[in-house]
């Protein structure tokens, strides 16, 4: 599960968020990302999904961790187990 959640995590950790939300998408491992970034409630959430398989994820970044889930298993790390990605295709950014 952190095989998919890290990359997304790894890309927006540090990342200041914009005044609005905007659809991105990435490519990471063969698969495609579809997600939007806003803030709420001194958290950035980062929301989306798995193009191939309709798997939907809701990450809520906070100072040292990561809460959310990924289609209906919930999920939570630190911000320290984040490595930053050597391979990621940014798809769109608008």
């Amino acid at each position: 599960m952190k095989k998919i959640l890290l990359p997304i995590a790894a890309l927006f950790a540090a990342v200041p968020v914009a005044a609005h939300a905007q659809e991105q998408r990435f490519e990471h491992e063969g698969r495609i990302y579809s997600y939007s970034v806003t803030q709420a409630g001194g958290y950035r959430v980062i929301s989306g999904v798995e193009e191939k398989t309709g798997k939907p994820f809701v990450l809520r970044v906070g100072e040292h961790r990561v809460r959310g889930t990924v289609g209906s298993q919930q999920v939570s790390f630190t911000l320290r187990e984040v490595e930053p990605l050597a391979k990621v295709t940014i798809l769109a950014s608008r």
